[in-house]
């Protein structure tokens, strides 16, 4: 029989309550005071009615990013089963992420589920397609810049460090190095088609490429994010037109190998937790918003950003 483990769990909320704690666990669970930097809160409607039933609130808090601000709550222990318990009490809008405490120490909390939503200071990092090419507005991450600032000009920032040509394992080496300044709250990478291009010349049919390397590349980026309590998001590959993209610039992109790369960047997602926007759908089929068949015209990009907008805000 396998021992249950114990988990950690930041409470800004009703999960303090000890009569929510023992409709749901069946026990008041070991707390201890915490506090959580950089966040705010905001009200948060509440429809379900067995939560509204569990906690006596139709009206909760939720999460949103402000530099210098700080959240007072506790920290819960609890086992595998009343962790899964906690997720089955939130609603939709919530989700289970890591975050980094006052103290030092990493911990679950529940976040906004729309991962830009709550977001202040963002910083983009990526291939080509995130840097903007071909599209002088500055792509997708222009338009998402631009709707990102106009509310709050004094305090939103969006900070588009993408490198055309750049691989995952080089988007994990260079960004340590680049958010100190920028003291981002999100980190949005752009997992693009690079990691999957292989030699024109040696290229198969029907290969795919060695993916299972990619996860040390997350894995240090989700390091580098939590470091600097900043929350991960990756974006996945846009669709690409193979028949204009087998010998580009002596590499070959096909299909096979970006939607290998798509399933492995969201299974790794899942499994840690960490939120994927998938941007392969909204270019799908559409070859006229390819300008070379991979990289988005202006119409491409103003198409991946408002998907992207719908998913994540």
């Amino acid at each position: 029989m396998t021992e249950s483990r114990t988990h950690t769990l930041f409470s800004f909320g009703t999960l303090r309550d000890e009569r929510v704690q023992t409709a749901l666990f069946g026990r008041a669970v070991p707390t201890s005071p915490a506090s959580l930097a950089g966040y705010t809160t905001r009200p948060l409607k509440i429809t379900d009615p067995t939560v509204i039933a569990a906690s006596g609130l139709d009206v909760h808090l939720i999460l949103e990013r402000r530099l210098g601000a700080s959240v007072e709550g506790a920290v819960l222990h609890l086992t595998d089963e009343e962790l899964a318990a906690a997720d089955s009490y939130e609603v939709d809008d919530y989700t289970r992420r890591r975050v980094v405490l006052s103290s030092g120490a990493s911990t679950w909390a529940y976040l906004d589920a729309k991962p830009l939503r709550p977001a202040e200071r963002i910083v983009v990092v990526g291939d080509s397609i995130a840097y903007g090419r071909c599209d002088p507005r500055g792509g997708w991450a222009g338009h998402l810049a631009a709707a990102h600032i106009a509310p709050n000009e004094a305090e939103r920032r969006l900070f588009n460090l993408a490198v055309p040509g750049s691989t995952l394992a080089d988007v994990a080496e260079q960004t340590p190095a680049l958010l100190a300044a920028r003291r981002p709250d999100t980190l949005l990478v752009a997992a693009g088609v690079n990691d999957s291009a292989v030699p024109a010349a040696g290229a198969r049919a029907d290969g795919t490429a060695d993916l299972a390397r990619l996860a040390d590349s997350l894995d240090a980026l989700a390091a580098t994010a939590l470091g600097r309590g900043a929350r991960l998001v990756v974006a996945g590959p846009s669709w690409l037109d193979e028949s204009r993209t087998r010998d580009y610039e002596g590499l070959c992109f096909t299909r096979a190998r970006a939607l290998a790369l798509r399933t492995f960047v969201r299974a790794w997602c899942e499994a840690h937790h960490i939120d994927f926007l998938d941007l392969w759908e909204p270019l799908r089929e559409r070859t006229e918003l390819l300008v070379d068949g991979l990289h988005p015209t202006a119409e491409g990009h103003r198409a991946l950003y408002e998907h992207l907008d719908a998913l994540a805000r």
